[in-house]
């Protein structure tokens, strides 16, 4: 009698499963968390509030850029890398300094041999492809052991953001088509069900449908409610930079006072509410105080979401000043310490700086960020990517030249300080045109030698000895007051909102943890909920590149460690 109770038993909680595994989240992560659960034998729902058009998430808007270690276009741009000097740079970028940090190393540590090992050929073997010329994002502190990537390492993907989820993308709809996998769009999860101590699925609201277009504000009408159950919930939801009061509460001390305003690099729906969820439920949550926003952003000219900004990915040329005119410091240079900068201008009391540089400049030096900013790339259009090389700079970067409120051109200098004074704070001082043509010209008297005592124009020089550079990135030193580099520019520069580096603790399993170091049983995470691995594995500071790889490594581990735990 009793096995037959037993039997009976397990028959039933056969048939009150909807699916082996559950994740919660249809970005990059979770897409490669479904995969490889679902290619090792099990059955996956797929949850997501979106539509089925933000299959891929945030993923899919970006620049498509991976941290590759001793890669094959970096030995062919004649690059010179290693994992011990990229373990080098990580931890002089990471600066772990605190306990909760035991789990966040561990994850570097292994991400870090990941991107000198296997994972180039994991993506290629799925058709990834990458751009041959490597870029040298997050240049650093100016310090050997501190922050910052020492040679190039920003390896762009053929076809951007979208390249990137493509062949995720391509495996879970395989799995959807045998039967393996099912997507459950538009059920918002709003808490976790818990049995016996375990996680054994999730509950929420089903939202009525929608036909927004991809990143667009949708609805949260609420039509019904669903339960799903599972023996592992995977939870990869994403950060909190789409909620801006929710930036501004967590913002901490050491950046300085939050800023009042600022722009959005991703929608609204990026909300951190799974975070919450998961920590009311009993998963610990370390690090929240970690982010990673930006200081070149831009107001986009032609928004898709609310509040939405653009990015540029400057060189290294532009001279930066803050909102009251003053030259920054070193190493706060174009493209070098993202947060170093951060932290300077949160200390001047205003919310935007202001980059001025030359036509010659901009055509050379000037990308933005995004899939849709670079349609040549994007659309892997060959003839489209050879005209970088002709005059004139990138169409959507004229376009924001045209067409963005934060641009000002002019023939003179006269004319841009007051096109600057025009877009300036009203309670700013006005830029003295007096005062900012003694700092250009004492500059531009820098660049008659080949050297010099001015740390930019160093810099600048320094990075014009890598072929890659020279070749697409940063134009030849010059003169901002040469009438032949013309016409000038000043471009106002906003804080863009981006990423969390903190979040839900989890081991090298990707299993959430609990508040006294034991797992949480049945619940996983992956990408930038739980800070791309471990409660936030790049620590303080990103060295680029590794938040799609951060999504990519800490979904192949979840998904896999759950296939392989579940009865």
């Amino acid at each position: 009698m009793a096995d037959a109770d037993t039997a009976d038993a397990h028959t039933a909680d056969a048939h009150t499963a909807d699916a082996d595994i559950i994740v919660v989240g249809a970005g990059l992560a979770g897409l490669v968390a479904a995969a490889e659960a679902a290619d090792a034998g099990r059955s996956v729902v797929l949850v997501e509030q979106e539509g089925e058009q933000s299959l891929g998430g945030q993923a899919f808007w970006s620049l498509g850029g991976l941290f590759f270690v001793d890669s094959p276009e970096q030995r062919r741009m004649g690059i010179r890398d290693s994992r011990e000097l990229a373990w080098q740079d990580w931890l002089g970028s990471a600066q772990f300094d605190r306990e909760e940090d035991r789990w966040p190393r561990a994850w570097a540590e292994a991400y870090v041999d990941f991107a000198a090992g296997e994972k180039r050929a994991w993506l290629r073997g799925m058709g990834h492809r990458v751009f041959p010329l490597v870029g040298w994002a997050e240049r650093g502190d100016g310090r050997a052991d501190g922050h910052g990537n020492s040679v190039p390492r920003f390896h762009i993907t053929w076809g951007t953001g979208p390249g990137v989820v493509a062949p995720f993308e391509r495996r879970v709809r395989a799995h959807a088509d045998r039967g393996r996998l099912r997507f459950a769009f538009r059920h918002r999860v709003d808490g976790l069900v818990i049995e016996g101590g375990a996680v054994a699925g999730v509950r929420g609201r089903v939202l009525e449908p929608t036909s927004a277009d991809r990143g667009r504000p949708t609805s949260r009408t609420a039509i019904g409610d669903f339960e799903l159950r599972a023996q592992a919930v995977i939870v990869t939801s994403g950060g909190i930079g789409g909620d801006l009061d929710l930036v501004r509460k967590v913002w901490p001390a050491r950046l300085g006072p939050p800023p009042r305003t600022m722009v959005a690099g991703v929608p609204a729906h990026v909300d951190g509410r799974m975070l919450g969820i998961a920590e009311a439920a009993g998963a610990r949550v370390i690090n929240p105080d970690r982010m990673w926003h930006y200081v070149e952003g831009l107001r986009n000219w032609d928004p898709i979401w609310d509040d939405h900004g653009i990015r540029i990915l400057p060189g290294p040329s532009s001279l930066w000043l803050d909102a009251t005119g003053k030259r920054l410091p070193a190493p706060c240079f174009p493209g070098f310490d993202t947060l170093g900068t951060l932290r300077h201008l949160r200390q001047t009391g205003y919310d935007y700086s202001w980059f001025v540089l030359t036509q010659k400049i901009i055509e050379k030096e000037f990308a933005l960020s995004g899939s849709e900013q670079n349609p040549d790339l994007t659309g892997k259009d060959i003839r489209l990517v050879l005209s970088r090389v002709r005059g004139g700079a990138p169409a959507p970067v004229e376009a924001f030249k045209r067409h963005g409120a934060d641009f000002v051109v002019a023939e003179n200098l006269t004319e841009l300080v007051a096109g600057m004074n025009k877009l300036a704070d009203p309670d700013a001082p006005p830029i003295e045109e007096a005062t900012l043509r003694s700092l250009i010209e004492a500059r531009d008297r820098e660049i008659d030698n080949a050297f010099t005592k001015d740390a930019q124009v160093t810099a600048i020089r320094g990075a014009r000895n890598y072929r890659g550079d020279k070749l697409s990135r940063v134009a030849a030193p010059h003169k901002l007051l040469d009438p032949k580099a013309g016409p000038l520019i000043a471009v106002r520069l906003h804080i863009l909102s981006r990423k969390t580096l903190g979040g839900l603790e989890s081991d090298l399993d990707g299993r959430c943890l609990r508040a006294d170091g034991t797992p949480f049983p049945g619940l996983y995470a992956a990408g930038e909920v739980n800070g791309f691995g471990g409660g936030g594995m790049m620590g303080y500071n990103a060295l680029e590149g590794t938040f799609l790889g951060g999504c990519l490594f800490s979904g192949r581990v979840a998904g896999r460690a759950a296939a392989r735990a579940i009865g």
